[in-house]
């Protein structure tokens, strides 16, 4: 069999990623079996890079080192050299980066790891520059002495024996549960209660910035679950702070570099702590999962900048990060092509000067406005140029320069259009036209759940749209399977837990916004593929990679929220929900898994905060809105969009028995589930069930009567009803 790592395979593939590598005179291979056999054939190590395509150093040590010739020479003479596309494979990645984390403290991308050829890591870093610098080696040296070390007898026993313990580590980190709540140890366990919200809700106070808002005094990551926690746990507290934390928060990601205040949208983070420059990659997770913390802020305060701030990002999404069909691509990069110096630079196609500002905007009072709100100053904020902030507020400029706030604003807009229109001209970053189950079930969440609160019906169609996209796609009718990743008519990867739940959630709220049987139908087969492919009876967990995938070193579990929400907490929180229409067993898989877990939670309920939520969802239930209607009248899905119920669960259904038997067939059910039965149509209008906690309201033609039973049975009388008085107001 000809030797495959003889070439770069990377042509092949059609992730965006692999596909920048394919030119490298490095002989790269995808992680395949293939690759893995030539590792054990030739007995080298492998040299593994994990990275993605919006990813700065990734770019910097390709430059630096994989499109170099000697680096090259060294790497295919004495390792299988393999490139991983990390949102590809959320496994790979998962395992490598969290040894990088036990060893070295942290970890990051591009990630380096040295496997044995059995896949068992045994050097392990970050970014290695090109020629050593402040004690750190350079690339090529460590990878000669690695080598070295290889060929050397007594060496490869030590490096094989480092291996064995770091996969040990890793193991017991991510594949294993505790005794205490398995089977096997016999002990009664029970899931945490909803005191394990506070108690997340109180670690995030004590992380939280409240001079800059955010958390922590470092880089400001926007912790879109965090802010969750505060927004649910006001709900059921009525303490100010948690309130007050949410909107500095909300606040500052809004105001300062994180948003992209001239064309919409969010960067990924931010590299100081009062939120100016960001790490200028745009991915889509982001910008779906922060739309949800201010449709949160929005519905708890009635702030309408909060509402304003959700559309003018999915504003941005509709533009730059959807498909022509549907379905949502995943990232744009932080680099594109400076106009002057024809070199790539990240953040170019995003910062401005006052001279280009007045280039664009003619009217030099305009031009003059926008710099004095925006930050842009000659002596800039970002290598000499702007990142735009909002740092003057309309009342302030409106005195500066003898104007109407009304007039302001006018101009403030026309301004902003200007400087958009001149900025599409620019040479535009890379977009990874990827579509990811998973990510796209994020999004899709957002849409729909957008169209309740805002009332816009357009955002339920652009949820359809791209959940019909993902299921044409990439859900497989026969067998029951989830593929991963589309790609330019290219299928790859077998789903994995977060595409599962996420787009089961995904298939629910599109069920909520728009009351179509067939959506809620989709989310229940994903939810049984949960139950038969991730879901551990003996150990009483849900686990990452599904049991019929491939097998790795270790089978990682995604306990807590990484940049994207926990895979089992979205898992939990869905079954919970779905429970409600199906006679399976999603409830009891939801309530092992938190009870398997309690421990953990409780210890350290901050890292774990979706799944915090997902125990107070299990202890207080859902608030069941059951509406028997041909669809859900405007008036009413207003009524519910002003006020803030984080677990509201929308169940329509026909007005009549003989519409329901319908449903059900569609469903695969025998019998009418609670949330339905009974509850027909009265008087030939539509009406209204309200239940909480297992106590209902009467049946009823009046949304206010119902609304005024929830507040009889409200958690806290009164909560999410506080807002920024006027002259706090940072805008």
């Amino acid at each position: 069999m000809t030797d495959p790592t003889r070439r770069n395979r990377l042509d092949e593939e059609e992730s965006p990623y692999l596909r920048q590598h394919a030119d490298n005179p490095v002989n790269w291979q995808p992680w395949d079996e293939q690759a893995l056999a030539a590792a054990k054939e030739r007995d080298v190590p492998i040299f593994l890079s994990i990275g993605y395509s919006a990813c700065h150093w990734c770019h910097v040590m390709e430059e630096e080192s994989f499109a170099d010739e000697a680096v090259a020479e060294i790497l295919n003479e004495n390792f299988v050299p393999i490139k991983v596309d990390r949102e590809e494979r959320p496994d790979v990645d998962s395992i490598y980066m969290t040894v990088c984390q036990l060893v070295r403290g942290q970890g990051g991308w591009p990630l380096s790891a040295w496997l044995t050829p059995e896949g068992k890591p045994f050097f392990i870093g970050t970014y290695f520059p090109r020629d050593g610098e402040r004690g750190q080696p350079g690339f090529p040296d460590l990878c000669q002495r690695i080598s070295d070390s290889w060929e050397s007898e007594e060496d490869r026993e030590e490096m094989q024996h480092r291996a064995q313990q770091w996969t040990d580590a890793a193991k017991d980190r991510l594949e294993e549960t505790p005794d205490s709540a398995g089977v096997d140890a016999g002990v009664a366990a029970e899931p945490p209660s909803s005191d394990v919200l506070e108690t997340a809700a109180d670690a995030v106070l004590r992380s939280a910035d409240r001079q800059y808002g955010g958390f922590g005094t470092g880089q400001k990551f926007p912790q879109p679950s965090r802010l969750r926690v505060l927004a649910r746990t006001y709900d059921r507290t009525g303490r100010e702070e948690y309130r007050e934390v949410l909107e500095e928060t909300l606040d500052a990601m809004a105001a300062g570099g994180l948003a992209d205040h001239v064309g919409g949208g969010f960067h990924r983070y931010c590299v100081d702590r009062d939120w100016t420059v960001p790490h200028f990659e745009k991915m889509l997770y982001d910008n779906a999962e922060i739309p949800r913390a201010f449709l949160a802020g929005y519905q708890l305060t009635g702030e309408d900048r909060y509402a304003e701030t959700v559309a003018d990002t999915l504003a941005f999404v509709d533009r730059e990060l959807t498909h022509d069909e549907g379905g949502f691509f995943s990232t744009l990069d932080a680099q594109s092509e400076d106009p002057e110096t024809g070199e790539r630079e990240e953040g170019a196609f995003y910062v401005w000067t006052p001279e280009e500002v007045h280039d664009v905007i003619a009217d030099e009072t305009d031009a003059s406005l926008f710099c004095a709100r925006y930050d842009i100053t000659e002596s800039g904020n970002f290598e000499g140029q702007n990142q735009p902030n909002r740092i003057a507020r309309v009342s302030e400029l409106a005195s500066q320069f003898d104007l109407a706030e009304s007039e302001v604003l006018k101009r403030l807009d026309s301004a902003r259009k200007r400087l958009f229109e001149a900025r599409e001209e620019r040479p535009r970053p890379d977009r990874d036209e990827k579509i990811l189950a998973g990510w796209n079930g994020l999004m899709i969440s957002t849409y729909a759940e957008a169209a309740l609160v805002l009332g816009e019906d357009e955002y339920a169609e652009t949820a359809v749209d791209a959940l019909e996209f993902v299921r044409d796609r990439l859900w497989d009718t026969e067998s029951q399977r989830l593929s991963r990743r589309y790609k330019a008519g290219d299928v790859k990867v077998d789903g994995y837990l977060e595409d599962y739940a996420f787009l089961a959630r995904g298939a629910l709220d599109c069920y909520q916004a728009t009351g179509d049987v067939d959506h809620l139908a989709f989310a229940l087969e994903l939810a049984r593929v949960i139950e038969a492919e991730f879901w551990d009876a003996d150990r009483g967990t849900l686990y990452f990679t599904p049991e019929s995938g491939e097998s790795l070193v270790t089978r990682p579990q995604e306990l807590g929220d990484q940049s994207t929400p926990s895979s089992t907490g979205v898992a939990v929180e869905t079954l919970l929900a779905l429970d409600e229409f199906a006679d399976d067993d999603f409830s009891e898989i939801a309530a092992t898994v938190l009870e398997t877990h309690a421990n953990e939670l409780e210890a350290n309920a901050l890292e774990h905060a979706t799944l915090c939520i997902g125990a107070d969802r299990f202890e207080a239930g859902a608030l069941e809105v059951t509406v028997a209607a041909d669809e859900l009248p405007t008036e009413w899905r207003e009524a519910f969009a002003s006020r803030y119920f984080p677990d509201r669960l929308f169940a329509l259904r026909p007005p009549t028995e003989a519409g329901l038997e319908t449903w059900l067939e569609t469903l695969g059910l025998a019998d009418a589930p609670p949330i339905w039965a009974g509850r027909e149509a009265r008087d030939g209008e539509p009406t209204l069930y309200v239940c909480r906690d297992r106590t209902c309201s009467p049946p009823t033609h009046d949304v206010d009567e119902a609304l005024e039973w929830l507040g009889e049975h409200a958690a806290v009388e009164g909560s999410g009803a506080g807002t920024l008085a006027e002259d706090e107001s940072p805008f």
